[in-house]
């Protein structure tokens, strides 16, 4: 198997003129330090300067520097030995280290990881294990012995947006355009071998021309994005661990919660976690309140007391097993999680508008993971229980009964030039009936930012009534680059609800148009371009298009275009 371009380590010996230079240079500059961009942008130049160095290992191929959630997204198979190498930051796992590490529940991880409290830095105390010109603030020494030490990380994001009709056409903006930044700057201070403080602070800034949709999630002066006490020990053979106060939670199918990903300012909670990893099981029980956006304060608003996330979690590491004669490693995750939540994303559509208030939804689902050296898989599920309460007090609470399931099976040939993964994506998200005004609420709700990437990044179809089965097909022709195409057509899954976009129902499909409009909603062509240039700079090029059946353009929507080109930068 093709692994990736080679590791180049730099060491004091090797280089002293090298690391001498970067760190004399971050010194003189330290105001700079406060911008994620110029610290990535200078890597580059660093990176130039390693070629000549010795190469000592091999590592994963530059594009899984920061793999997504979704173990399938994978554009390359990485192996344990590989995500435990010196270029790789996943922390130590067990067997959940396999793949991305998404099992472990605390996001993927790679040299970087969608929470950076969650990457392994500690090796980077020593200056001999520097294998980057940035290495030097991963690992920062605060006494003698290393055993407090401080880790920084940073991320700046440019996007530049363009969509031709916006929302099917419901928004009015033709063409419109849309450009967004923002940056995290974050500290891990660890206390010893058990205690540790993470904070990470965020703003934003959102312009462009006949732009849309705009609110707190986009543009923030200053923030605090996170900010927790964590306490870890082996406890019973396990690594056992209690997080308490605000931060990122993604040990959730990404298709149902994950970190609000297309907007500015990411989803956090406040509360507390507890875990317990062993080999290959482990536990997770947690409570949270939602972060307050609508107000820019430095606390973000404080707590959104009506907005709830609760539940546990057990996860298995599966004895590899058989099939036509390729062994097989697989994970299944089985959880309960219960949230509650109020307002605009709570609304349940009416055969005409929609209906206020609030409800509170149980979800017991599992997700079940499988990778062959010639197959791979991923198969989930979940079924919602709860009430929902209108906000006229003078109409009674109606019963939820929703559901959802979501699959992916493909064939990969890891070892060939290409890398080639070609398969099918399906997924299936429960309507209700809108002419009913009482009685059971059958519409899935999925309002916690799932993921975009793997269903609609532009989040104009969300996952609600909504079935979707296409081809998906990704190469990674180079190890710095992967391309990927998904090609998914849609229908609701019932007749007698209507359509949603991220937040709403589209008011175009209702009344007599639930049924006219009929059950195929069109054509989604999706396609993705992403580089990893260097360790700390990533572009990524992402296009598609809403091809809308005649019947759904005859009700009131519109076909529509799309294209992003995002730069993001890390450290």
């Amino acid at each position: 198997m093709q692994t990736g371009r080679p590791s180049w380590r730099v060491t004091m010996q090797e280089r002293p003129d090298l690391s001498l230079r970067c760190v004399s240079l971050l010194g003189r500059t330290g105001r700079f330090l406060r911008s994620p961009v110029v610290l990535a942008v200078l890597s580059v130049a660093a990176g130039l300067g390693q070629a000549e160095a010795q190469v000592t290992e091999k590592v994963p191929p530059a594009v899984e520097t920061m793999p997504g959630a979704g173990v399938i997204g994978q554009p390359r198979r990485v192996t344990l030995e590989e995500n435990r190498s010196r270029k790789r930051h996943q922390g130590d796992w067990g067997a959940f280290n396999w793949g991305n590490g998404e099992f472990a529940g605390f996001g993927p991880v790679g040299v970087y990881g969608v929470a950076p409290w969650a990457e392994d830095w500690s090796s980077k105390k020593d200056p001999r294990n520097y294998t980057d010109f940035l290495d030097p603030l991963k690992a920062i020494r605060l006494n003698e012995s290393g055993s407090i030490w401080l880790s920084l990380s940073g991320e700046s994001r440019i996007r530049n947006w363009y969509e031709s009709s916006p929302m099917l056409g419901t928004v009015n903006r033709r063409h419109s355009g849309r450009f967004t930044v923002r940056n995290l700057l974050g500290a891990d201070l660890h206390l010893g071998p058990h205690w540790r403080i993470f904070g990470q602070l965020n703003n934003g800034e959102a312009a462009g021309w006949n732009y849309y949709g705009y609110n707190a999630t986009w543009r923030r002066r200053l923030g605090v994005q996170q900010l927790f006490v964590g306490y870890e020990r082996k406890l019973f053979g396990a690594k056992a661990g209690v997080m308490v106060g605000r931060q990122q939670f993604l040990d959730a199918p990404s298709w149902l919660v994950y970190m609000r990903e297309t907007p500015n300012v990411p989803l956090s909670w406040n509360g507390v976690r507890g875990y317990a990893l062993w080999n290959r099981i482990r536990l997770d029980l947690y409570n949270f309140v939602a972060t307050q956006v609508t107000r820019d304060t430095i606390m973000g608003g404080g707590f959104d007391d009506g907005t709830r996330l609760y539940g546990g979690n057990v996860g298995i590491a599966l004895r590899p097993f058989s099939i036509g004669g390729e062994q097989v490693h697989s994970f299944l995750d089985l959880f309960w999680m219960g949230f509650r939540d109020e307002g605009k994303t709570a609304a349940v559509a009416r055969y005409k508008g929609s209906e206020a208030g609030t409800q509170t939804r149980q979800n017991g689902g599992f997700r079940w993971y499988g990778s062959a050296p010639s197959f791979e898989y991923e198969l989930g599920g979940v079924y919602q229980g709860g009430r929902f309460h209108p906000g006229t007090s003078s109409i009674a609470s109606r019963p939820v009964s929703a559901w959802a399931v979501r699959g992916v099976l493909g064939w990969r040939h890891s070892s060939s030039f290409l890398h080639p993964f070609l398969g099918v994506q399906a997924e299936a998200y429960s309507g209700g009936d809108n002419r009913r005004k009482e009685g059971t609420v059958g519409t899935f709700s999925a309002p916690f930012s799932p993921r975009n990437g793997t269903f609609d990044l532009t989040r104009t179809i969300a996952r609600a009534n909504i079935v979707s089965a296409g081809p998906l097909a990704s190469i990674a022709p180079r190890p710095f680059m992967n391309i990927r195409i998904r090609v998914p057509y849609l229908w609701r899954e019932s007749m007698n609800d209507g359509l949603y976009n991220s937040s709403s129902p589209f008011s175009f499909l209702s009344g007599p148009k639930l049924r006219q409009a009929g059950r195929a909603v069109g054509l989604q062509p999706q396609g993705q371009v992403q580089f990893q240039l260097q360790q700390h700079v990533n572009w990524q090029i992402d296009g598609g298009a809403i091809l809308l059946t005649h019947r759904m353009r005859q009700a009131g929507g519109k076909n529509g275009t799309y294209m992003l080109s995002t730069l993001t930068l890390r450290f």
